[in-house]
């Protein structure tokens, strides 16, 4: 039987394929040395000195984390249509190898996700793959074209039940229409994820606007560009009532005027990726368009104010914003070449090293961040679960203590332009379960 990707509706059937195991010695969320018991799927038992019933496989956790599957509210899978960067199937072992047990794919793809038939088409090739869980993010205009709706309704009640819609790449720019979007959504429950960048500010840009781009003569991007769709969305999604989730949030204004939304009670989360919370714009010194980003690269003191916002809970989550190219795309002058890195492989190795290695966050924030909370902004309520007897082992065992350099050549990924290729990243994925079946083991793809 070929393994599907794990719902409650699915969990029996996946379940023919998981396997017994006995997770001994971890440290579930890095507390207390607790083992974790795996059968059919679910996990049975976590407590201290299991017993393991015979025939069940014995994992040494020693020293590892042990942490709920991880969960990607920002994934760009490509396919269908940018076949040449990324499919469904590489996207979702790339996505494996880095501790994710469910991604959600933008919809930006060629023909957009803009209707039930393209999401449902997506949701198929996940549940094909059975790397992960795949769950495609609806366009919230036809074509992204930022002009009228797309069928929003329609895609909300498809077999993929679309609760999340973006237009990420481009920002729903009209107020109006923004507007309408939010009140949509909000009969069902659903959330617009907005891609904060203002057109008009941005024409031509290239990089953070500031000292390092006025020296190199590359044409800046200002953080207002960022921060004045924020806002203005902000008041927006509180006049309505609705759901609003900022994406790939990267400037220290930013921080404040979400930090200021929360005060006044607006509905509003949002995502940090991980390049933003270690990077800077003194990247692009060496015209190296891997590190060519939307939006771009920040300053230290950007750097410094979105970290605090993820460790005070301004930031809601880590999201990877995952975005493959082909190798020509990248490899070329700066002005001609793409936005995007990728990031589903290192994801977790960089919020060890900025947030847990620093004191900042604890491994049960990580837990937060990178699981439980991006599910709940989805409204899946099948991922980012307690490690707890009766739930569906979505599960991962991370050892946080080797250490490694990065080679892209390494990754499962068809996209090689990781911006921390070289970088020595700590951490090692020891052990990722779906609904209880081994996706990695080592770091190597455990085959199905």
């Amino acid at each position: 039987m070929t393994p599907t990707t794990a719902s409650a509706a699915d969990a029996a059937t996946t379940a023919a394929a998981a396997a017994a195991l006995l997770i001994r010695g971890g440290r579930p969320y890095g507390e207390d040395v607790a083992d974790v018991l795996v059968e059919d799927g679910t996990i049975t038992a976590v407590g201290p000195d299991l017993s393991a019933p015979e025939g069940v496989e014995v994992v040494d956790a020693e020293g590892c984390i042990v942490l709920p599957g991880l969960v990607d509210l920002h994934t760009h899978l490509r396919e269908p249509g940018g076949e040449e960067a990324e499919t469904v199937e590489t996207g979702t072992r790339a996505a494996a190898r880095g501790g994710f047990t469910a991604v959600h794919a933008m919809a930006n793809t060629t023909p957009v996700a803009d209707t039930a038939g393209v999401v449902e088409q997506v949701l198929q090739r996940g549940e094909d793959a059975a790397w992960c869980a795949v769950h495609p993010i609806g366009a919230v205009t036809v074509g992204l074209g930022g002009e009228r709706l797309a069928e929003l309704d329609a895609m909300a009640g498809s077999r993929a039940r679309v609760r999340v819609f973006s237009d990420d790449g481009k920002c729903v720019s009209d107020p109006v229409l923004m507007r309408r979007a939010l009140e949509y959504v909000k009969t069902f429950d659903g959330v617009i994820a907005q891609h904060a960048q203002d057109p008009r500010l941005t024409e031509g840009a290239q990089m953070h606007e500031g000292r390092v781009s006025a020296e190199i003569g590359l044409t800046g991007w200002p953080s207002v560009a960022e921060e004045s769709i924020i806002a203005r969305d902000v008041l927006l999604a509180e006049h309505v009532g609705s759901r609003l989730h900022v994406c790939h949030l990267s400037t220290a204004g930013s921080v404040e005027i979400v930090r200021w939304a929360k005060q006044r009670g607006v509905d509003v989360t949002a995502e940090v990726t991980p390049h933003h919370l270690l990077l800077t714009d003194e990247e692009a010194r060496g015209y190296d368009a891997v590190y060519k980003v939307n939006p771009p690269l920040r300053t230290q003191a950007d750097v410094e104010a979105v970290r605090e916002g993820l460790a005070d809970g301004t930031i809601d989550i880590v999201a990877t914003d995952h975005a493959p190219h082909p190798a020509d795309a990248k490899d070329r002058e700066w002005d001609t070449a793409a936005f995007g890195m990728t990031g589903l492989e290192t994801a977790l190795g960089i919020v060890q090293q900025t947030m847990v290695d620093t004191g900042v966050l604890s491994w049960r924030d990580v837990a937060r961040v990178l699981s439980e909370t991006p599910a709940r902004i989805a409204r899946d309520v099948d991922q980012g679960r307690p490690l707890a007897a009766g739930e569906v082992a979505h599960v991962l065992v991370w050892d946080p203590r080797p250490a490694a350099e990065v080679d892209p050549e390494e990754h499962a990924s068809r996209g090689r332009n990781s911006p921390v290729a070289g970088r020595t990243l700590p951490g090692r994925n020891r052990l990722t379960l779906l609904a209880g079946r081994p996706t990695v083991r080592d770091s190597r793809l455990a085959e199905h």
